[in-house]
This record gives structure tokens, C-alpha cells and sequence, in this order.
């Protein structure tokens, strides 16, 4: 990571934080699953008329920093680094999540741009369409370098329909989605798959039992499961080795925090979808909206700056269709909270049932 140093910067000082592992700045091999030792450059800046006070430096650096490494790393299966705040790409496609976004172009310049403010790691799925994020992605951003693109396979989609999307778990349907997913990419090996969602008129032993001859023919490199429980993780981690957990999770959900906390116990990269919902916690007076106010960011940024804070195995994945949001999303990787800061959102949001929606 670097830091451009300004006329008006008297002195930059550089703080690595250790977290576990070894050293590391970007996609690669790496030994043990879990975070990596990251550094962040603070410019401490000021004029012969003015010195900026800490928080008035707060907001101006961070608002002008469009960088996702100022996340943080993690590496996904112990060997694919990347840096923490990714994207998710299931907003790129149509009204309803279906067809063609309504501004190609628009989806194909958010997507040329992510790795351009050092977001690398991409989220889709085949349903997101269905089959026009992944083929989207291709066009965009293939051969890939420097990116890791995961894709989720397992649900249907019969038309734009409310509700839950239908499930199917058949281990040949599964192998189908893979195979059609390496197809639409066009790479040889998908390095992450998901299983969008465990369909419970198959048994979980069969679905588990086909990601794991997935990997072991080399058409996945790792394997992740989305909206499951601690005892459905440690039930295929029986079979195969769960680098991921995609659950729904934000300030305005946090059903799922026993999910969390397991996989942060266990090196599992969690991956929050929805992260962005804050309920009325972002309301007009709320404390989100208020510390936004006073940190001179939106509240989705104050959100993802608290989803980054609360765990290292946390991968917030906010999606878009338009450039200038995407921006903004990722400028919010430069917030920072003090613990006290933390703690007040925090306190506001207690772990508990929020509300469900049936796919991401």
C-alpha cells in the first residue's frame, strides 16, 4: 500500500498492525487460513496558516481516498488474498434481478472500474440474471489478473417472482452449475463456489459430498457455503473444507452473530450480503445518521466502517449499478471508528432477529 505525499504533508506515519499470519500485500500464496499483517498510512498534514485538527483531517482524508486496501486483507482458503471490502454483483442485471441492466454501459464501466480502486474480490452468482452477472464480469474484467471471482450456484429461476427462489441441491444440477459457470467466466477453475443455499429435500451429506468432488476435479479451487446455521457449517466441514460463509448480516440484521463468531474462531471468511441496511438507526437523528454528520460521511459508510471493525474474517460485499455509488462505497473503507465509536453503534444494534429475504 502507499501513500501520496502532498506539499502540504509534514510527516507520514506508518502503523502495521499484525493480526495473525504473515506478511502479505496482495493476491498469492499463503499459508494458513486468516488474516494477514496489513499497514495503513496515516498523512498528517498541515499549512503554515492552519493546522487541521485530527477530525477534520479524519474527514477530509477519508472522503478523498477511493482505495478498498484501506480494508484490510484476509485470505480466502488460506491462499487467495484480497483485500476485505469486495462487491457484490447482483445489482449489474435488471429490474427484479433479471435480464439486462437497464444501462449496460453504466454496469460495464462500475465493472471495469472495481479493480482500478483496489477491489478484488468480485461476488455473483449464476441466478443473478440469471447468467447475465457472470457473462457481464466476463466481458469486463476476463482474464481476471489480480482478481478472485466467486460465483454460487443451487437455486433457480423460473420467471421475476417475490419470494424465495426455488432450490435445488441435485448433485448432477450442482455439477451443471459449475460447468456452466466455467463456461460464462471463461476460466478453466472457479476459485470460489458457494452453495447459494442447502435445498432440504436433498440431503446435506449429498450436496456436501458433490463440492467435494468438485474440488477434487479441479473444477473449484475452494468451496463455500451461503445462509446456514454453526451446525450446517460443521457438518460440511465434515466433508470438505468451508473457506466461506455468505449469511445475511448488517447494523439492521445481526440474527446471525453465533454464525460470526464460529467463523471467526475458525478462519472462515464471512461474507456479509445486505451489509449496507441500517434501519432506523440511519433515520434523521439516529445514531448512524449522526455520527455520520459528524465524520462528514454517509451512513453507509459509517455501517461498513462498523461491519469492518467488528470481526477480521468480515468480507462486506456492497453491490451497485452506478459508478458514482460504487465510489462512495469504497471511499468508505477510509472511515474509521474509535473503540468508543464502535461501541455506541454497536450498543444501538443488538444482536437479535431482524428481517429476511429469500436470495442474494
Amino acid at each position: 500500500m502507499h501513500c501520496t505525499r502532498s506539499t502540504a504533508s509534514i510527516f507520514v506515519l506508518r502503523i502495521q498492525f499484525s493480526c495473525g499470519g504473515e506478511k502479505s500485500t496482495g493476491l498469492g500464496r499463503f499459508g494458513a487460513p486468516g488474516l494477514v499483517t496489513t499497514q495503513h498510512w496515516i498523512s498528517v498534514q498541515h499549512t503554515r496558516q492552519s493546522l487541521l485538527t485530527a477530525s477534520q483531517f479524519e474527514r477530509n482524508d477519508a472522503m478523498n481516498q477511493i482505495d478498498a486496501s484501506l480494508s484490510g486483507k484476509f485470505a480466502i482458503g488460506g491462499d487467495i488474498i484480497v483485500n476485505r471490502l469486495g462487491f457484490g454483483a447482483m445489482r449489474i442485471t435488471g429490474p427484479g434481478i433479471w435480464g439486462e441492466p437497464q444501462d449496460r454501459p453504466e454496469a460495464l464501466r462500475v465493472l471495469k472500474r472495481l479493480p482500478e480502486v483496489g477491489v478484488n474480490f468480485i461476488d455473483t452468482a449464476d441466478s443473478y440474471g440469471p447468467f447475465v452477472s457472470e457473462e457481464l464480469i466476463a466481458e469486463a474484467l476476463h482474464p481476471y489478473e489480480g482478481l478472485l471471482i466467486a460465483t454460487k450456484g443451487g437455486l433457480v429461476r423460473p420467471g421475476v417472482t417475490q419470494g424465495e427462489w426455488p432450490r435445488v441441491g441435485d448433485p448432477n444440477y450442482l455439477g451443471q452449475c459449475v460447468r456452466m459457470s466455467l463456461r460464462r467466466l471463461k476460466i478453466e477453475r472457479i476459485d470460489l463456489w458457494q452453495l447459494h443455499r442447502i435445498d432440504g429435500k436433498v440431503p446435506q451429506d449429498e450436496q456436501f459430498g458433490a463440492i467435494r468432488e468438485f474440488i477434487e476435479q479441479g473444477f473449484i479451487r475452494h468451496a463455500g457455503l451461503s445462509q446456514v446455521t454453526v451446525e450446517q457449517i460443521e457438518a460440511a466441514r465434515k466433508v470438505f473444507p468451508v473457506a466461506t460463509v455468505q449469511n445475511r448480516y448488517s447494523l439492521a440484521d445481526r440474527a446471525d452473530e453465533a454464525v460470526l463468531d464460529y467463523c471467526e474462531a475458525n478462519g472462515i471468511g464471512f461474507i456479509p450480503w445486505y451489509p449496507l441496511a441500517a434501519g432506523d438507526l440511519a433515520k434523521p437523528g439516529g445514531v448512524v445518521d449522526t455520527l455520520a454528520k459528524a465524520k462528514g460521511a454517509t451512513p453507509g459508510q459509517i455501517a461498513l466502517a462498523w461491519m469492518l471493525k467488528r470481526s477480521p474474517v468480515m468480507l462486506p460485499i456492497p453491490g451497485t449499478s452506478r459508478l458514482t455509488h460504487l465510489e462512495e462505497n469504497v471511499a468508505g473503507a477510509a472511515v474509521a471508528l474509535a473503540d468508543e465509536e464502535f461501541a455506541k453503534v454497536d450498543a444501538a444494534s443488538p444482536p437479535g432477529n431482524r428481517y429476511r429475504v429469500a436470495a442474494e
